[in-house]
């Protein structure tokens, strides 16, 4: 990913807590002959050696996971992002775009029997918490079913790109003009890019 140097981003801890916060990422391979996507939800796991392994699953029926080897593979990661008007500048100047991504890269192998329950029940567990509902509580017969249909995956880390583009080259008048009009908006995005910009600068 092309990223200019004022907008990368170098703070591991704060990328790695991105990725926590923005786990539905867009997962791009290459089977031989084009490029696969699958957008897919993933677990962020810190290795004790201080790298990083993520884990996903997607459904047997969609050949991607076929295309796992030697090669890398790209998971790209899409924070807030909203249109900048010039308006808001105390000087002439051209539109823009203000937004945070991370493109992460690894090499990708499948999980089944042991590894690929565990994911499973990881996933549940974080997104049903105490309702009640289990991997653990269903029947077994049904949950081997079903897991027959699911390709698990792990993807070792091999490099991290991350950008975040907030107006870092703007004087403090037009970036302070900027968050109030982004708040202004009155919408998620807006307010969630406006949220990142006082907290870097205007805090």
């Amino acid at each position: 990913m092309y990223i200019p140097k004022l907008y990368r981003e170098e703070d591991r801890e704060g990328i790695v807590e991105f990725l926590k916060g923005n786990g539905f990422p867009a997962l791009v391979s290459y089977d031989g002959e084009k490029l696969i996507a699958t957008h897919l939800p993933v677990e962020v796991f810190e290795n004790e050696d201080g790298s990083l392994t993520l884990f996903g699953h997607m459904s047997r029926a969609n050949p991607q996971w076929k295309s796992f080897g030697e090669q890398e593979v790209l998971l790209i990661f899409q924070g807030a992002h909203t249109y900048i008007s010039p308006r808001w500048y105390n000087h002439v100047n051209v539109p823009t775009w203000n937004y945070v991504t991370v493109h992460v890269y690894g090499k990708a192998h499948i999980l089944e029997g042991e590894e690929l329950y565990g994911l499973l029940s990881r996933l549940v567990a974080k997104h049903e918490g105490h309702t009640g509902y289990s991997m653990e509580g269903l029947p077994a017969e049904f949950v081997e079913k079903e897991m027959k249909g699911v390709a698990g995956f792990a993807i070792e880390v091999t490099r991290i790109d991350a950008a975040s583009k907030l107006s870092q080259n703007r004087d403090d008048e037009s970036y302070a003009s900027i968050v109030r009009e982004l708040e202004a908006r009155g919408d998620d995005v807006s307010a969630e890019i406006a949220e990142e910009m006082r907290r870097r600068r205007l805090s």
